[in-house]
Formats: C-alpha cells, structure tokens, sequence
C-alpha cells in the first residue's frame, strides 16, 4: 500500500545527462555555456525493511574537472552576505526604484503634454481645413451664379 513514504532516493551530479537540443530560431543567439557533459556519478539509497538506509548503487567517477569551493562561491556570493549588507542592498535597490518611478512619471507627464499639443494642433488644423472647404464653396457658388447670369 503507498502511504507516500519515501523508500528510495537517487541523487546524481548536476552535470548528469545533456540539454535537450531546441529547434534553432531565425535570429542568432549567443550560445550557453555548456552545463551539462553527460556526467554518470550518482548514488542510490534505499530504505530496507528495517527503516535503515542503503546504498544500493554507488558511481564515484565524474567525466569532468569538479568545481572548487571558491568558484562556486563566486555563483552564490549572495549567499554568503550579512544581513546587513542585504539590508543595504535593498535600500539601495529600493532608492533606485523610486528615482526610477519618478523619472517614468515625469516622462509620462511630457509625453501628455506632447499628445495634447498635437491634438490641439490637429483640431486646430481639421477647422482651417473646414474653413478653406466652406471658402472654396462660397467662390463655386458665386462663380456658378455669375455664369448663370452672364
């Protein structure tokens, strides 16, 4: 019967297997650097009847060069920050955010004034255009009545 215990467990190198290969797009991409190599290392436990755990397959041999702790402190240097250099970086972020904000609004505020100058230019420009049309009529009118005069 399953209860959801967990019975067995394999853990493998994190350079196991390879990157499923995508369909290239049409746009060059730079290429990632590769991270997985295909690496067979891995350990299998298994719980036995008695609730000990056992490895039951056991492979040592990575097929490449394992990271030393300084390098891969370099990848997670946030980890090892104080909480009050957290702290300082989240104010500095957060001080950068609201500049940010504000630089938006502001933009945002010229960009309406800039919309509403060209829509005050365009009506200004549809009623010249109705007062030519509302001319050129008059002077067909009066040409056409002076035609028919003559």
């Amino acid at each position: 019967m399953r209860d959801g215990t967990v019975v067995w467990r394999k853990l493998v190198c994190n350079k196991e297997g390879f990157r499923r290969s995508r369909p290239r797009r049409s746009e060059s991409r730079k290429p990632r650097a590769i991270t997985r190599e295909g690496c067979k290392a891995l350990i299998v436990v298994k719980k036995d009847k008695s609730g000990k755990w056992i490895v039951s397959k056991f492979v040592k041999e990575h097929n490449h060069p394992l990271l030393s702790l300084l390098a891969n402190a370099r990848r997670s240097s946030h980890i090892s920050q104080s909480p009050d250099e957290k702290d300082a970086k989240i104010r500095e972020l957060s001080t950068e955010l609201s500049r940010e904000r504000k630089r938006c609004a502001t933009l945002q505020q010229q960009l309406d004034m800039v919309l509403n100058v060209m829509e005050e230019h365009a009506n200004h420009l549809s009623v010249n255009i109705n007062n030519v049309i509302q001319s050129v009529k008059e002077i067909e009118s009066i040409t056409f009545t002076k035609s028919l005069i003559s």
